[in-house]
Parts: structure tokens; C-alpha cells; sequence
């Protein structure tokens, strides 16, 4: 009986699910991050090649979470994976101050996509755990967020290995996703 209620409640109020990209340049910990997200736990990975695609459960939503390759030759098959997209994640090393300003190209063209128009922007600031890592500040100023004014933008400071501040992050993606399906 209750799951034909379940079934019947399904197509009255349908579950939808929100799509959301991870991307960042290679060795940024994306891979990391998503089956931290999906498994709570770390897992051996190798460089992506393409893409992996996993379903994540936060609260009450459904996200289906996309995760990009990073290395210079994949970056320019991103735009393949953009269409209904409803938050991007970029991932970026904390620690990789050599490619701050190859971040920071790749961010403009992902927010100047017209794919990605009305998607939210979360930035997580990977490998806090590490001594040499540029703050959550630092950060936001090398990669000009302050200057972005076409999407709504976090930034978090995270470590994908412990899980630390990947949850905050979700949050913040679901109460945005939320609030403009609600205006819709």
C-alpha cells in the first residue's frame, strides 16, 4: 500500500533532479570530491578522461553530479556537458598558485557560456588541509568573484580527502537551486 501511495504521490509531485558540473583544472581533487560526496569515504582515482556521473541524495533533492576532466586537452569538450545545467562547482588547488590565472580564464568562459546562464557558482577552495593553501580571500581575489555579477556565487573553503566543508558547499548549492525553482 505504500508504495503505491509513494508512485501515485511521484506523479502528483515529481522528484526533479538538478544537474550540477564539477570542474577545475587537473589535480584539483574533483574526482575526490564527488565520491566523497556520493560514498563518504575517499576512493583511489586515476585522471579523468571524459567524464564520470554519479546521483546524489541532500535532503530532500536530487542532484546529478557531473564530473569533468581537467587536463588542458578536455577542457574544451566542458561546453558538451553544460546544457541544463544548474550549478557548476569549479574545484580548484588551493595550493597550485603557478595556475591561479589558468583557473581564472576558465571560470570566465564557464560564466560567459550562454548555456549557463541562471546557473549558480560555487567555487570550493580545495586542499585547506595543507600549509602553503591560499585562503578562501586570497582566492576570491585571484580569480575576480567579487567582479561577477551575471550569477550567484559562493566560495568554500573544503578539503575533499576529510569531507570538510563539502556538505556546507551542497547546502548552499540545494538552498539556491531551491529558492529559484520556487520563483519559477
Amino acid at each position: 500500500m505504500g508504495g503505491l501511495l509513494s508512485t501515485l504521490l511521484s506523479f502528483v509531485f515529481p522528484n526533479k533532479e538538478y544537474k550540477i558540473i564539477i570542474v577545475g583544472l587537473d589535480n584539483a581533487g574533483k574526482t575526490t570530491m564527488l565520491y566523497q560526496l556520493h560514498l563518504g569515504q575517499v576512493v583511489v582515482t586515476q585522471p579523468t578522461v571524459g567524464s564520470n556521473v554519479e546521483s546524489i541524495r541532500y535532503k530532500n533533492l536530487n542532484f546529478e553530479v557531473w564530473d569533468l576532466g581537467g587536463q588542458q586537452n578536455l577542457r574544451a569538450a566542458w561546453p558538451t556537458y553544460y546544457r541544463q545545467t544548474d550549478a557548476v562547482i569549479m574545484m580548484v588547488d588551493s595550493t597550485d598558485r603557478a595556475r591561479i590565472a589558468i583557473s581564472k580564464d576558465e571560470l570566465g568562459r564557464i560564466i560567459g557560456h550562454e548555456e549557463l546562464v541562471g546557473a549558480v557558482v560555487l567555487v570550493f577552495a580545495n586542499k585547506q588541509d595543507l600549509k602553503d593553501a591560499m585562503t578562501t580571500a586570497e582566492l576570491s581575489e585571484s580569480l575576480g568573484l567579487h567582479h561577477i555579477k551575471t550569477h550567484n556565487w559562493q566560495i568554500q573553503a573544503c578539503c575533499a580527502l576529510t569531507g570538510e566543508g563539502l556538505f556546507e558547499g551542497l547546502g548552499w548549492i540545494a538552498q539556491q537551486v531551491s529558492e529559484l525553482a520556487s520563483k519559477s
